[in-house]
């Protein structure tokens, strides 16, 4: 299934849900021995030059001693969209931005992940479920 890539359909059928737990982003050096890593389930990596990304739950980082400096929610919209999709990010992250709410955003094969201020994730799936309703409306 290759997903939604129309934006008015995406934006009405969001249905961002919050996800249960804290989440962080931690960095460890991209040389690390794999080992170092078993037991850790990260939701996400990324390898930048600078070093191995990981968004871990917070109980993760803290029990494998790694630092981190943001806490986070993470809100899934369930949405299925495609990865060629034109606009969505643009559209919710503005919604967000008009809230002063900052947004960090993976894409899933599936769907979209975005990570907002653990105090205000609430908030955020809020903000996107009255984008929601008025994509219904316009």
């Amino acid at each position: 299934m290759s997903g939604e890539s129309d934006l008015r359909k995406l934006l009405s059928g969001m249905r961002p849900e919050l996800n249960d737990g804290l989440y962080v982003f931690c960095t460890i050096p991209g040389d690390t021995d794999p080992e170092a890593l078993a037991g850790l389930t990260p939701v996400a990596s990324v390898l930048e030059p600078e070093g191995l990304t990981l968004v871990l739950s917070q109980e993760d980082a803290d029990e494998a001693g790694l630092p981190y400096t943001y806490t986070a929610g993470w809100i899934t919209l369930r949405v299925h969209s495609s990865l060629d999709a034109v606009g969505l990010t643009a559209a919710f992250a503005t919604e967000l931005a008009a809230h002063g709410l900052s947004c960090n955003v993976i894409a899933g094969y599936h769907h979209d992940h975005l990570f907002v201020d653990a105090a205000r994730a609430a908030e955020a799936v809020a903000v996107l479920e009255a984008l929601a309703d008025r994509s219904t409306q316009d």
